[in-house]
């Protein structure tokens, strides 16, 4: 037997799981596991992109160079402690039937952390204090997102698992414009004078994070008591912890020879996500540091940032459902490079354009919003393409690994994004590590082949 052919189940594996929904947009298990997403935004869009961070790479915190480096490491460490250990989490939860249970204790984990934001108070002795918060709060949301990802199946069909995944990122979208507007006229901007949106000791900003703190467990609550938990697989042996590992090894070997591609895109994948992470995290640094926006007009950014990224995810899903996930992945890269390059070429210069004026902030203001554009249908393309392959009953393990090849390369583009500033001297200059790796990533998947043409494999028991 070729070691392309599909394999049979062996006799010991157990059934397929039969927990997979309707797939209907508007059905009670999808708006449930999408109001996790629509949560998350808080932790996304408000601590890690436009708000908080920026507030950490302030001036306050010894200048924007040197704390944009500092965070840049940070986030480079926590993505080292991600990559050595989410397979193993999200094969232990498949393996014991706790999937649910894993996505709900990380959950609150991320939710404590940027609850203790509150206490970074603006000074440079502060820095490292808000740096580890942020990045330990990254390690245990990408192990929650491990569990949630592979609840995609559970949740959709076949043929609806692009617009479903498409529908997910919108709603965290769409909670990032709806958390940010509460963020603007609460405590930015406040329509209603209150104390706690005093900019005394950053108040108003340290608050934020306890907002976004219950934000996220709020709408993380409803897909803990709608989507049912996995079963615990029924001749599954209890492996230690270190063991795991070596059935890890196992299992990547089975697959690698059963469908080959299915690690070739993992790869390809953790390379061009690298880049997508790099737009978000350090896009709303960029408008304030590069491009002078205020926090309030960084915030205004990021609302229409999302509102576009929200369409670009939702049309990404059903041209995924329609063409197929790597030509919207491809598409997606070629765009994000195009838009990426004008704001780098563009950068902080006026220009006339057919007698009309064109400033830095119409640079950042078109191009950055083209780059959203482009960002939601890749990463929703992506959790889409892999869902197809995934090994019945271990889509955990599975997605586990894509957070692992994800987070193995995932010092490159904030490594390249502090190095780049490094040697030339510019926060903007920090924009051409980025367009490396996205770069790179569309290079190495333009051999992968599209999901219909790749195996599905099947991985041995412990």
């Amino acid at each position: 037997m070729s070691t392309h052919e599909p394999l049979p189940l062996p006799a010991e594996a157990p059934a397929p799981t039969p927990l997979r929904g309707s797939g209907r947009i508007f059905s009670r298990p999808v708006m449930a596991w999408a109001s996790w997403d629509w949560g998350s935004a808080a932790f996304n869009a408000v601590m890690t992109t436009f708000v908080f961070t920026v507030y950490l790479t302030s001036d306050a915190f010894g200048g924007e160079a040197r704390a944009s480096q500092v965070l840049g490491w940070g986030l480079a460490v926590a993505g080292l402690l991600i990559a050595l250990l989410a397979p193993v989490i999200g094969q232990r939860s498949d393996t014991g039937g706790r999937r649910k249970l894993w996505l709900g204790v990380n959950s609150a984990i991320v939710a404590v952390l940027t609850a203790l934001c509150f206490f970074v108070f603006p000074s440079p002795e502060m820095l490292i204090v808000g740096v580890a918060l942020i990045a330990a709060a990254n390690i245990f949301f990408e192990f929650a997102g491990v569990n949630y990802n592979a609840m995609l199946t559970q949740v959709s069909t076949p043929a609806t698992i692009g617009r479903v995944s498409g529908f997910g990122w919108a709603m965290g979208y769409v909670g990032g414009i709806v958390a940010l507007v509460v963020v603007l006229v609460v405590f930015i901007e406040p329509v209603v004078d209150w104390p706690g949106a005093s900019g005394e000791d950053g108040l108003n900003i340290r608050l934020v994070a306890v907002f976004s703190a219950l934000w996220f467990a709020a709408f993380a609550l409803p897909v803990m008591v709608t989507v049912p938990e996995v079963p615990r697989k029924a001749r599954a042996a209890q492996v230690a912890f270190f063991a795991s590992y070596g059935l890890l090894l196992r299992r990547v070997k089975a697959i690698y020879r059963q469908s080959p591609h299915t690690i070739f895109f993992l790869l390809a994948s953790a390379v061009f996500r690298d880049g997508l992470a790099a737009v978000f995290t350090f896009g709303g640094i960029l408008a304030a540091g590069t491009f002078g926006f205020s926090t309030s007009m960084v915030i205004v950014f990021a609302i229409a940032a999302n509102v576009i990224a929200a369409i670009g995810a939702v049309v990404g899903g059903f041209l995924d459902d329609r063409i197929g996930p790597k030509r919207v992945i491809i598409g997606a890269l070629v765009g994000l490079l195009v838009a990426g390059t004008a704001i780098l070429v563009l950068g902080t210069g006026s220009y006339s354009f057919f007698g009309m004026d064109w400033t830095a902030d119409t640079t950042f203001w078109v191009f950055g919003l083209l780059l959203t554009l482009f960002v939601g249908p890749a990463q929703s393309s992506s959790r889409g393409y892999l869902a197809r392959l995934a090994p019945v009953g271990d889509e955990g393990e599975l997605f586990g690994l894509y957070a692992t090849t994800g987070r193995a390369v995932s010092f490159l583009a904030p490594a390249l994004f502090a190095l780049c500033i490094g040697i030339f001297g510019s926060q903007l200059y920090g924009v051409v590590g980025i367009l490396a790796v996205l770069l790179a990533g569309l290079l190495l998947l333009l051999p992968v082949r599209s999901p219909e043409r790749v195996t599905r494999a099947v991985v041995p028991e412990a």
